[in-house]
This record gives structure tokens, C-alpha cells and sequence, in this order.
């Protein structure tokens, strides 16, 4: 499977980077959690979809959990239907430790995608006709202290050779899904999606992050999406 073959590429291609302060800690859940993530590329990941999701990176209580992006717990168990081994990294912050589908807490940004999903399209195999998910950077950094670090908060120098193997990848995906629509969850995906992508045929556009950081979401993300999507003229 051309998506399979070009993860493990990617894997392979992330595991000579390094980087420096304030980044302690490095996850790669394509890594410890492929048994996961592969089930998910083969069930959902076969065929022409209409619209690509492309998310930024893993959070702390989704994919880096779980494997899948957005991956939260419950959704990826039960609505989705995943199973798998999650192995442990080599390294964790004690403050940030696997669980895999142990895990106890909730990625809210995760439980608002997937639960828009079911709302919208009932199984995940009508959703997957016509969707995708996948995340931009497939790491998740960690402080220090055990805050989340975002990969555009990182060095030029060190995200150089980083969005290059990134960039390398959307495209491959693009070229495996061929999507009508891609379509960035939050400001940075867009930017990263319209300069990889740049001179394609896919059409890009951006619809409103679902995190609980964002005022927004909090008054009611389902209804900003449908509307972002509405506005593109994307039926849900």
C-alpha cells in the first residue's frame, strides 16, 4: 500500500533528526504505535477522497496515544474500531508517559473532530468515502517541564530539514488520495499545505482548529466547521 511504503520511509528519514532546547523530549508514534497507525492507513486510507484533513501535530493525549491522528482514546476504541500494540518511546517525560488506549484523559481537540464525524456521517466507513485525516508532523514535542511544544514555536534551522520530510510526505499522500480539497485544521496546517502543495490541483482552504485554547471553539465548533465547509461549498 503506497501510503504504508511512504510512512515507513518517513520514519525512517525522522529518526536522524535532533533538537536542541527547549525541546527535551521527542515522540514518534508512527514509530511505537505503527501496529495502530497502519490499521488505520489500511482501513480508511484506500481510494479518491474529496477532502484532506491535514492537521498540525500529535497531542499529548491523541495521537501520541493512540496513533491515529486526532486520535482520541475513546474515539479511536469505539467509533473508529482501531486496535493494535502501543509500544513505549525509548525516552518519556515522566510527566508524559504512553498509556496507549489506557490512557485516562480526554484530547478535546480530538473528541470535537471525531465527534463531529459521527454526528455528521454516523460510521466511519461513510466518512472515509470522502475524507481523510492526517497530521502534517507526525512528532510531538516535550519541554522541560512537560509543556507541549508545537513544531512552529522550534528553530528555523532545526524545522528545516523537518518540514522538508514533511512536505515530501503531504505530497505523496495527495498523490495516493488525489483529493479534490485539502484543507488545513487551523492557521498553520493551511500555510504548510499552500506552500508544499503549491502549483497542484487540489484546491486549499482552512477550517477553525477545534482546540480548547481557541474562544471560539469553546462557544460551539461543530456549527464553525459546517459553516467553514458550507462556505466551500463542501456539503456535510
Amino acid at each position: 500500500m503506497p501510503l504504508v511504503q511512504a510512512t515507513q520511509a518517513l520514519v525512517r528519514d525522522l529518526a536522524g533528526l535532533s533538537f536542541s532546547a527547549p525541546v527535551a523530549f521527542v515522540y514518534d508514534p508512527l514509530d511505537y504505535a505503527w501496529d495502530v497507525h497502519r490499521a488505520w492507513l489500511e482501513r480508511y486510507g484506500r481510494g479518491r477522497k474529496e477532502v484532506l484533513l491535514v492537521g498540525m501535530n500529535p497531542g499529548p493525549f491523541g495521537m501520541v496515544q493512540t496513533g491515529v491522528p486526532f486520535g482520541e482514546v475513546e474515539a479511536v476504541r469505539s467509533w473508529l474500531g482501531l486496535r493494535g500494540e502501543i509500544r513505549r518511546p525509548a525516552i518519556e517525560h515522566p510527566k508524559r508517559p504512553v498509556l496507549g488506549f489506557a490512557c485516562p484523559r480526554s484530547e478535546v481537540s480530538g473528541r470535537r473532530l471525531w465527534g463531529w464525524a459521527a454526528s455528521r456521517f454516523v460510521t466511519p466507513q461513510r466518512f472515509a468515502r470522502r475524507f481523510f485525516v492526517h497530521n502534517y508532523c507526525p512528532l510531538a514535542f516535550v519541554a522541560g517541564s512537560g509543556a507541549n511544544l508545537t513544531p512552529d514555536k522550534l528553530s528555523r534551522a532545526e524545522t528545516a530539514p523537518l518540514f522538508t520530510a514533511c512536505d515530501r510526505m503531504l505530497r505523496q499522500v495527495v498523490a495516493a488520495l488525489q483529493p479534490a480539497w485539502v484543507v488545513g485544521v487551523g492557521a498553520f496546517a493551511e500555510q504548510q499545505a499552500r506552500r508544499a502543495l503549491a502549483g497542484g490541483p487540489a484546491r486549499i482552504a482552512r477550517i477553525p482548529h477545534p482546540s480548547p485554547a481557541s474562544p471560539a471553539a469553546n462557544r460551539g465548533w461543530e456549527a464553525l466547521v459546517d459553516a467553514a465547509f458550507g462556505g466551500l461549498g463542501i456539503a456535510v
